[in-house]
Parts: C-alpha cells; structure tokens; sequence
C-alpha cells in the first residue's frame, strides 16, 4: 500500500473524529428526543429486537470480571458491591448501529486501491466483528461503571467515552489492516 492511500485513510479517520467531536454536544443532546420519537412511533422495534440478546451477552462479560448482573429483555440490572441495584435500560439507540455506519463510512476510503478481493473481505469481517465486540465492551464498561463509581459517571461515558474509544479503535483498526491485509502483489513480493 502507497503512502497517499494511507494517508487518504488517516485523514478520513482524522475528518470522522472532528465531525464527532464537533456534533458531540449536540447528538447528545437531542439523541433522548429523537430516541422517544422513535419508540412512540415503532421505529425501534426491528432493533430492540437485538438488545435482549446483547444484554445477557453483556451480563456474561460483566460476570467475567466478576460484577454480578442480570438481564430481563431490554433492562440490566448490575450490584454494586455495598449490594445495591442499579437498573439499566438498554434501548435500541445503544446497542451501536452509529458505529456500524462509521466503519461503513471508513471502508469507503480505506478499501480504495489494488487490494485483492480476499484481503477486502477480510478487512470487511475483521472490522464488523471488531465493531460489535466494541459495542458490547462499550456496554459493559456503562454497566461496570454504574456498578462501581455510579449512574452519573456510567451515563456520562455513555455519551461521551464510548464515541471517543470508537475513533481510537478506528485508527487501530486500519494501522492494523493497512499493514497487515491490504498489501498488493507488488509489496507482498520480496525484494531481488
């Protein structure tokens, strides 16, 4: 891979992350008012369909590190260790379709190039399932941090942090795929 294209990559990354950090303040502020709209009008329902699924996965990981929790449909529920409840609702708005969207954004400039059609694929699938572990580590660490520090704390990584590990998870992800997968034929070759 030529220097411009992974240059074209990082300031694609680079442009992402300003565009979020720019908007932060307001998504955040009308993501509560557009996310009732969408539950009072049933736009929620084909992805709250996923949030149960995503909750008892999350429960497992918060158990791995040995946080007691629970899930019933879309609520998680998590101890602190004074043996106080914390219920959580995970609404479809969390479960991380904005960040399958920005690593769709990505591979529109980082799949530029003479990369094979095997290496595409691969970086395709290595990014959506890094997407979603992400999300359900993003989720995870809410819970956690409700159970440890407190709900204001969990919320404001919620709507802060989880956005600021997905810009660095974007950059790591394509360093890795620029120097381990998207290579041509040309650079694959050993030198005579």
């Amino acid at each position: 891979m030529n220097a411009s294209r992974r240059e074209s990559v990082n300031l694609t990354v680079i442009a992402i992350a300003c565009a979020l950090l720019m908007v932060l303040p307001l998504v955040t502020t009308f993501d509560e008012l557009l996310t009732a709209w969408a539950m009072r009008l049933g736009a929620d329902n084909p992805l709250q369909g996923i949030v149960p699924v995503e909750a008892r996965m999350v429960v497992g990981m918060l158990g791995l590190v040995g946080v007691r929790a629970a899930a019933s449909g879309s609520h998680l529920v998590v101890w602190d260790t004074a043996g106080s409840m914390h219920t959580l609702f995970i609404s479809w708005n969390c479960i991380g379709w904005q960040s399958l969207i920005l690593f769709g954004v990505s591979l529109l400039t980082g799949l530029r190039g003479a990369a094979s059609m095997e290496a595409r694929v691969q970086v395709v699938m290595i990014g959506l399932a890094g997407t979603m572990l992400l999300n359900l580590v993003r989720v995870s660490l809410v819970a956690l941090i409700a159970a440890t520090v407190g709900v204001a704390p969990a919320v404001f990584f919620h709507d802060y942090g989880g956005t600021l590990m997905f810009v660095a998870f974007l950059f790591a992800f394509w360093a890795f795929a620029q120097r381990w997968i998207l290579t041509t034929a040309a650079e694959a070759e050993p030198a005579a």
